[in-house]
C-alpha cells in the first residue's frame, strides 16, 4: 500500500541553467564542423535540471557533438513545434506525444530511424511490450522513453471496511459496479466509491479491446459503433442514479483535480503513473489494481509515456540517433530521471533506478501485470487528441443530464467521421 507522501521540487534557477547551457552551445554543427544537435522537449524546472545532467553526461562521452536544449510547458511545446514546422526550423531530436506521432510522420517531417537501428541506435533492450511503440507503417519515427499502463487505482481499507472483495485478476464490470455502489453506501457517499468511468475514452477502449474490438481500426476509422458508445455512457446511469458515483456538479467543482486526487472517490481509472500525483493530492491510502473485464482478456496493454524522435530535415541523422540511444539505455541517464519521464522503456534503465516508494509500487504492479498484457495498438490517427476532447465534452453532457446518450453518441460519430476523413 503506498501512502501519502510530500514531494520536495528543484529550483526553477534549473530552468536558467539549461538555458544557459543552450545559449553556449550555439555556433557549431553545420559545413564540417562538429555535429550541433538541436534537442527540444516539454517539461517543468525539476525536468530542466535532470537533461541538464543527462546532455552534460552525453557530450561528456560524445565530445565532438554538442547539443542545444529548449523546452516549454506542455501546451506551448506544441505550438512551437507547429510553427517550426512551417517554418522549416525543426529541432533535430524531439520529444513525441504518442496521440501526435502518425499526425506528424504522415507529415513527413519524422526521420525514420531504422535506418540507425543497429548502428547508432540499439532499441534492442525496450521491453517486449514497447518494441513497436513509435512503429507507423513499418517505419520507425519513435522510440519510446517511457511506459504506463492503464489501471484501476483504489483505497483498499474503504473496500475491506465496507466488506466487498478486493480487486483481483478476472473480476468483472458487474463485480465491480456492486463493490463501488457498496462502498458508497458505507461511507455515505464520503467519498463515493468512483468517479464516473464512462466520462474517460480509455475505458470504452479497454472495453472494446476485452471485446476483441479497438478504438481505431487499421487504417484510421473509428472501431465501434454509434450504439456501442450509447451503450457505454447508459452503462452507469444507475450507478449516477443512485449516487454511487461522483456527480458532474461536484466533479467539476473540484478541477483541475481528478475526484480521487480531491479526497472525493474511493477508486479511479487512470494510467498507472498517475498513482505518483494521487498519493500526493489524496488524504487515502492508495493501490494498484487490474481492470474488471468480462472475457479473457484484460484490455491492457503498455502505452509509452513520451517518445523521442529526429527530424526528417537533420543534417546530423546519426548524431541524432546517438543522442537518442543515449537517453534510453545509459543506466546513468535513468538513475537521473527515476520515475520522472515514466517507468523506463528499456531493461537497463529499468534496473539501474533507485525508485521512490510509490514508483516502486508502479514498477512493481506492471511486473505482475506483464503476463497479461496485450499488444498495443498502431499509433492513433491524426486528429486523435480532437476527438478525446469531444468525448469528454459529450461526457459530461450526459452527465449533466443535459444530452440522452443516444443523441450524444450520434453527434460523437458524426464528429469522428469528419475529423478522420480531414
Amino acid at each position: 500500500m503506498v501512502k501519502r507522501i510530500g514531494g520536495a521540487t528543484r529550483s526553477a534557477a534549473a530552468a536558467a541553467m539549461v538555458l544557459g547551457l543552450a545559449a553556449t552551445g550555439c555556433g557549431g554543427g553545420e559545413g564540417g564542423g562538429a555535429p550541433e544537435i538541436r534537442y527540444s522537449w516539454w517539461g517543468n524546472a525539476d525536468r530542466a535540471e535532470m537533461m541538464r545532467e543527462a546532455i552534460a553526461l552525453f557530450e561528456e562521452e560524445n565530445p565532438d557533438i554538442t547539443v542545444t536544449p529548449t523546452f516549454s510547458e506542455y501546451d506551448t511545446y506544441w505550438e512551437k513545434l507547429s510553427t517550426q514546422v512551417a517554418g522549416g526550423g525543426m529541432p533535430d531530436v524531439l520529444q513525441m506525444d504518442n496521440a501526435y506521432l502518425r499526425e506528424y510522420s504522415d507529415r513527413g517531417v519524422l526521420l525514420d530511424l531504422g535506418g540507425q537501428e543497429g548502428g547508432s541506435l540499439d532499441t534492442g533492450g525496450l521491453l517486449e511490450g514497447l518494441s513497436t511503440a513509435g512503429v507507423v507503417d513499418d517505419a520507425r519515427y519513435g522510440v519510446p522513453i517511457g511506459g504506463n499502463t492503464f489501471s484501476l487505482v483504489y483505497a483498499p481499507e474503504l473496500f475491506e471496511e465496507a466488506d466487498v472483495p478486493m480487486p483481483e485478476d478476472g473480476w468483472s464490470w458487474k463485480e465491480y459496479d456492486e463493490a463501488l455502489t457498496a462502498v458508497s453506501e458505507h461511507t455515505g457517499s464520503d467519498p463515493y466509491g468512483a468517479a464516473d468511468y464512462t466520462g474517460l475514452i480509455w475505458v470504452l477502449e479497454a472495453q472494446l479491446r476485452q471485446e476483441g474490438g479497438a478504438l481505431f481500426t487499421d487504417d484510421g476509422r473509428l472501431g465501434f459503433s454509434r450504439d456501442r458508445l450509447a451503450e457505454f455512457w447508459e452503462s452507469a446511469a444507475d450507478l449516477r442514479e443512485d449516487g454511487a458515483v461522483v456527480p458532474a456538479d461536484e466533479a467539476e467543482q473540484v478541477k483541475p483535480l481528478a475526484p480521487l486526487g480531491a479526497n472525493l472517490a474511493a477508486s479511479e481509472f487512470t494510467w498507472d503513473n498517475m498513482l505518483t500525483r494521487y498519493v500526493e493530492e489524496s488524504d487515502l491510502d492508495l493501490e494498484l489494481a487490474p481492470l474488471p473485464t468480462d472475457s479473457e482478456n484484460s484490455g491492457q496493454y503498455l502505452k509509452p509515456s513520451m517518445l523521442l524522435s529526429a527530424s526528417a530535415q537533420t543534417s546530423h541523422p546519426d548524431a541524432s540517433a546517438e543522442l537518442i540511444d543515449f537517453m534510453i539505455n545509459d543506466p546513468r541517464v535513468a538513475e537521473i530521471f527515476g520515475g520522472n519521464r515514466g517507468i523506463p522503456a528499456t531493461e537497463a534503465q529499468r534496473e539501474a533506478v533507485d525508485y521512490t516508494e510509490v514508483d516502486q509500487t508502479i514498477v512493481d504492479y506492471e511486473d505482475e501485470r506483464m503476463s497479461d498484457l496485450q499488444e498495443a495498438p498502431p499509433a492513433p490517427p491524426a486528429g486523435a487528441g480532437a476527438l478525446e476532447t469531444e468525448f469528454i465534452r459529450l461526457a459530461e453532457e450526459v452527465h449533466h443530464g443535459q444530452m440522452g446518450p443516444d443523441e450524444a453518441a450520434g453527434e460523437f460519430v458524426d464528429f469522428a467521421e469528419r475529423t478522420l476523413s480531414s
